[in-house]
């Protein structure tokens, strides 16, 4: 209400009771004569009504207070004369600081829905940023005004970004982030349902005809893998560009096929790096080329290769020496630590975000190393008699699995570390098979999921240090397991890749192929693994031992779930082929899922 409205109400309040007051005293001398009769039949009535025009009028003269009960005559005619003269402007300050805040009250009520005319815009953005969706969308339907406020692209462009879409996107890119939004939690919809329902497409990377396959890694769609042939190759499953390209390795070949085996490979957004059985490492960039633009020797057989998701920074392992690589400034690859530890090396993997001084954890034996880059080797965890089977590290914690030996036995358990106050956070499960993988990157906050040789798959609650659901997922060990927000695939040593709903401890579907699962990594929208066999015979490549070379060389799948078919009714590697791209007995004319 604003001063004009009041006064308004002021002044036909006065002239209300101007009015009664004529009234009342037209009537004064009946009332006179029969006051002694109203007495009698109803005391108090004149004190009741004389007491409510005194309080209304003392409102409007300043009066703080309402008048005494029970006033006598003297006093009712002194404030009947009071009433009837003009208010004094100076002494009705506390009667208009009362009227002021009942007013001040009514607008509070009436402004609420529209609150934006007393509250500025960006404070009132700033209240609405705290509600999800669903309260911008009731809210949205209180009135225009909170309508306009609730459809504003900062509310929805903050929405996508913690929901994680379009997260390299500025709010500038799109001019509706609302409709933005939806578009979004449509797909991720249709994503989600054709994993439940193995729709999609399913494609086998084409191999090397004269090799077998010996190591593969994936990140973020591009996959790498090593042979024995000493080969090197990149796919690139988002373009669905599956012609890889080789990677160069500039041996030089007296004999042809003399190339020694690839041990290991590792791939990121922007380097691959491959390990050889005669100690030498390979690095490339993929934005510049298939030679590599760094090589580098050990003496000895390498052991263990880890890469940074991240940065460009490559730890390897062998004999007794950890070795971290990184390009300086100008661009030029150096040794950045090198460490000597007491045993050889089982696994290897570099810490994500650390900054200038690359951290990794190495397991020896018994024996788990914190490796600083500007400090010595630490010694992490150490019981004797317990070797460490399995090892996966996040951002602040190294998770890995111990085998418990010995007279007294504890169970095979999972230790978590903290990597800044170098102690153990908790000693998880207590199972009788060795845990052979473990994945604390990737999972969601406070859950932990790991594969034993029990044949089981455990989902481990970080906060109460128990076991939050066990799924019996294969019939030999688990050697390769990642979960997400509501999904779980794991692979198995028997070739078996399952997946899970582990909201409802539900298995979705299953496929299975010859050698062990090696390899798995997935996606919102994509999976890729690798069944890389036990021996690394080479076979024989003639036409008639095709089908021996086939079932002892691997496989590499690629699946594409963003796309709205059955898997079975993919298109064959042949189909999608060029006509000048390898001879015909090379294509794998097989079903994906026989």
């Amino acid at each position: 209400m604003d001063d004009h409205s009041l006064e308004e109400f002021r002044r036909r309040w006065q002239e209300e009771l101007a009015q009664a007051q004529a009234l009342r005293k037209r009537r004064r001398p009946e009332a006179a004569e029969r006051r002694p009769r109203q007495a009698e039949v109803a005391p108090g009535r004149g004190e009741q009504a004389s007491g409510y025009l005194a309080l209304a009028q003392g409102l409007l003269e300043g009066a703080g207070r309402p008048p005494a009960a029970r006033a006598t005559r003297a006093e009712r005619q002194d404030a009947a004369s009071r009433s009837r003269s003009p208010p004094a402007r100076e002494g009705a300050g506390g009667g208009e600081q009362l009227v002021d805040q009942l007013i001040r009250d009514l607008n509070e009520m009436d402004d609420v829905p529209f609150f934006d005319i007393q509250l500025p815009y960006e404070l009132a953005i700033n209240i609405f940023q705290y509600l999800d969706r669903k309260e911008l969308g009731r809210c949205a339907q209180v009135s225009k005004t909170w309508k306009v406020i609730a459809e504003d692209e900062v509310l929805w462009y903050r929405l996508c970004q913690q929901e994680g879409h379009l997260p390299e996107s500025s709010i500038s890119d799109y001019s509706c982030w609302k409709l933005i939004f939806q578009e979004c939690r449509a797909k991720e919809h249709m994503l989600r349902t054709n994993w439940k329902n193995r729709k999609g497409a399913v494609s086998e990377l084409e191999h090397i005809p004269d090799a077998v396959l010996c190591d593969v890694h994936s990140h973020d769609g591009v996959v790498v893998a090593g042979y024995t042939s000493g080969d090197v190759r990149v796919w690139d499953t988002r373009t669905w560009d599956y012609t890889a390209p080789f990677l160069e390795s500039e041996y030089e070949e007296d004999e042809p096929g003399m190339q020694p085996y690839v041990s290991f490979v590792r791939i990121n957004s922007s380097l691959a790096v491959a390990a050889y059985e005669d100690g030498f490492l390979n690095i490339w960039d993929l934005r510049t080329g298939k030679y590599p633009v760094h090589r580098f020797e050990h003496d000895a057989r390498i052991q263990a290769l880890a890469l940074s998701r991240e940065d460009a920074v490559v730890a390897t392992a062998s004999a007794f020496d950890v070795v971290m690589l990184r390009p300086n400034e100008e661009g030029y690859w150096q040794i950045t630590a090198e460490f000597e530890v007491q045993k050889l090396v089982d696994y290897l993997e570099i810490v994500p975000d650390t900054g200038r001084y690359p951290v990794a954890v190495a397991t020896a034996g018994d024996l788990v190393y914190l490796l600083k880059a500007e400090d010595s080797a630490r010694t992490l965890h150490y019981v004797y008699g317990q070797p460490v089977t399995c090892l996966d590290v996040s951002a602040s914690q190294a998770a890995f699995g111990v085998k418990s030996l010995g007279w007294v036995y504890e169970g095979n358990k999972i230790l978590v570390y903290s990597l800044e106050a170098e102690r153990c956070l908790s000693k998880l499960g207590n199972a009788l098979g060795d845990f052979t993988c473990v994945n604390l990157r990737d999972s969601p906050p406070n859950l932990m999921v790991s594969g034993n040789m029990d044949r089981r798959v455990r989902i481990h609650d970080l906060r109460t240090d128990k076991i939050a659901l066990s799924l019996s997922a294969h019939q030999l060990g688990v050697s390769a397991v990642q979960m997400d927000d509501w999904k779980i695939v794991s692979g198995g040593e028997e070739g078996l890749v399952s997946v899970w709903d582990y909201r409802m401890s539900q298995k979705l579907w299953e496929v299975h192929s010859r050698h062990p699962v090696r390899h798995l990594s997935f996606t919102s929208h994509s999976l890729i693994t690798a069944n890389v066999p036990y021996e690394r015979v080479v076979r024989n490549t003639d036409l008639d031992n095709f089908t021996a070379h086939r079932r002892h060389r691997g496989l590499i799948h690629a699946y594409e779930f963003a796309v709205d078919r059955l898997a079975f009714q993919s298109a064959l590697p042949v189909c999608r082929a060029s006509g000048d791209t390898a001879p015909a007995y090379s294509y794998d004319l097989a079903l994906a899922f026989p």
